[in-house]
């Protein structure tokens, strides 16, 4: 690149003296123009300096385009590598699955590198950025002193300062409103059954911690027509509902979705069951567990206690037993009262009201209703509760998704044993604008460290840390090397609010989080 630009300069200064040395013009002499004098002009010597520092600038120009392609390119192809390189959580093939969090996400050299360059780049763009800002501020206090120097010269104001004093000051903390109490709601429990006759073991659980028959009804909606199935479920009798979908007929799919007919079948089966708990037994509020879940002994405590906020606050529209992030290694055992918002639908045991189906129903998707409803178009804003600990865990290995995913990753997940008495607890600390304060201050109070020195564990301050991303690519290397799910959802991370996740690490809390003055989720880190 820089010897066709030399080449190129070189030849364009060439003809520039060639044409000045062969031209004539006009020679303005005292009486004015002359046309009978002509005479060559010599070349400027001031042009020739001119062009030849033109020329120098643009070959430091050109370099450093170069340099920083080359960078660019090295960066992102090294980290493609890695990300290449690098399995899920998990081992594929083997049957068994890796224990996430036991080290392995540190091991070799090429992570470390990368994970390191990682937080060279993030420190990196942290100090681009405290640059701009102080940029920026500069520049905002020289406009203010600007605007108000002509403000004075125009019209001179008294100013009471006592009063911008009091104008400035945060208000005062109101005392939090409690959450109404909403007695004898009636919360239907829908389980999503198919051919596993080991639906055995969630209906014995719930069963077993149901309070009440009457505030809690089971109704298990059967796709399939699996007879074994059937007759598991009619061994209950009047302990739960049984209901039949009607429909088993097959899918018209394209040709490149017949191996997704399993996700057609399952959406298809959702919006009927759903359709039968609201429209046709007219309930308010459901619960919905698939046929493979076992739950905790705390899990209608948890639902009931937290159907009032969802009914009340509109930024919710949902809660869910799950945590994402919820392995062993991950969690705080000895909070189990611990409750989050969180802007990633996590289902696995799930709340939703009514009008929230009724906005959902007309354009429930043919497949993959999951996906699609943690997009922005459904989502809206809107947050979920979930738990610090799971109040669901899943044994289901057989299923659409072959087992693959439920042997790298779901049965690790740990199952709350403890009863929290959520009931008698104010909740009113999950409320958006409570909760967005004080997250956003025990998040961005924490002290920055490194990956490096949380595996080293080289972190000498005590509490709460936090881990800082600025692109997907970052966030993926941090989360691979911490053990947290690393994928996107529209965006979202799993377990994430407001692009912080939040976990345990070796018995530290961890915040994996953007720089502060978030600015919202960009779509395209899918």
């Amino acid at each position: 690149m820089t010897s066709v630009l030399t080449r190129s300069l070189s030849s364009i200064s060439s003809r520039f003296q060639t044409g000045f040395t062969s031209l004539h013009c006009f020679q303005i002499d005292g009486s004015g123009l002359n046309p009978h004098r002509p005479s060559p002009l010599t070349p400027d010597p001031s042009l020739s300096r001119t062009l030849s520092l033109y020329w120098r600038r643009m070959v430091r120009r050109a370099s450093l385009i170069l340099c920083g392609v080359v960078l660019f390119i090295a960066w992102n192809a090294l980290l493609l590598l890695f990300l290449w390189w690098w399995p899920p959580i998990g081992s594929p093939g083997t049957g068994g699955g890796v224990e996430p969090g036991e080290g392995r996400e540190w091991d070799g050299d090429l992570t470390r590198n990368v994970v390191q360059l990682a937080e060279e780049v993030e420190a990196e763009l942290e100090k681009q950025k405290q640059l701009l800002q102080q940029i920026q501020s500069h520049r905002a206090l020289w406009e203010k002193k600007k605007n108000n120097n002509q403000i004075k010269e125009k019209q001179p104001v008294e100013l009471n300062n006592n009063n911008n004093e009091a104008g400035a000051r945060e208000p005062e903390t109101a005392a939090l409103q409690k959450i109404p109490d909403v007695k004898d709601i009636v919360i239907a429990v829908l389980v999503v059954a198919c051919d596993r006759p080991t639906v055995r073991r969630s209906l014995d659980k719930l069963l077993y911690y149901r309070p009440s028959k009457e505030l809690f009804p089971i109704i298990v909606s059967q796709d399939c027509g699996h007879e074994e199935t059937a007759k598991v479920i009619g061994s209950y009798g009047d302990q739960v509902m049984h209901l039949r979908q009607p429909d088993l007929s097959s899918i018209r799919v394209r040709a490149d979705h017949r191996k997704f007919q399993g996700y057609y079948k399952i959406s298809r089966h959702y919006r009927w069951a759903l359709n039968q708990v609201f429209h046709t037994f007219k309930y308010q509020v459901a619960v919905i567990v698939e046929d493979d879940l076992e739950v905790a002994p705390d899990f209608f405590e948890y639902f009931r206690s937290l159907f009032p906020l969802l009914l009340e606050d509109k930024t919710l529209w949902c809660v869910s037993a799950w945590n994402d992030n919820g392995r062993e290694q991950m969690i705080d055992p000895k909070a189990p009262e611990l409750l989050y918002r969180t802007d990633f639908f996590p289902g696995l045991g799930w709340m939703l009201l009514k009008e929230l189906w009724e906005e959902l129903e007309p354009k429930w998707p043919a497949s993959f209703w999951d996906d699609w409803i943690r997009q922005p178009g459904q989502r809206k804003e809107r947050a979920c509760v979930r738990p610090e600990i799971s109040r669901t865990m899943t044994f289901g290995r057989k299923g659409v998704s072959m087992g693959q995913f439920y042997d790298q990753y779901l049965r690790f997940i740990k199952l709350n044993d403890q009863f929290v008495p959520f009931t008698q607890r104010d909740l009113a600390f999950l409320k958006k604008e409570a909760y967005d304060r004080t997250f956003a201050e025990s998040v961005y109070t924490a002290p920055t460290v490194r990956v490096e020195e949380l595996h080293a564990n080289k972190v000498t301050v005590p509490g709460p840390v936090r881990v800082q991303y600025s692109t997907k690519d970052t966030f993926k290397a941090f989360a691979k090397a911490l053990g947290v799910m690393d994928d996107l959802k529209s965006g979202v991370p799993r377990a994430g609010y407001r692009g912080v996740v939040s976990f345990m690490f070796r018995g530290r809390r961890v915040f994996l989080a953007p720089p502060p003055g978030w600015k919202g989720y960009d779509t395209t880190w899918s």
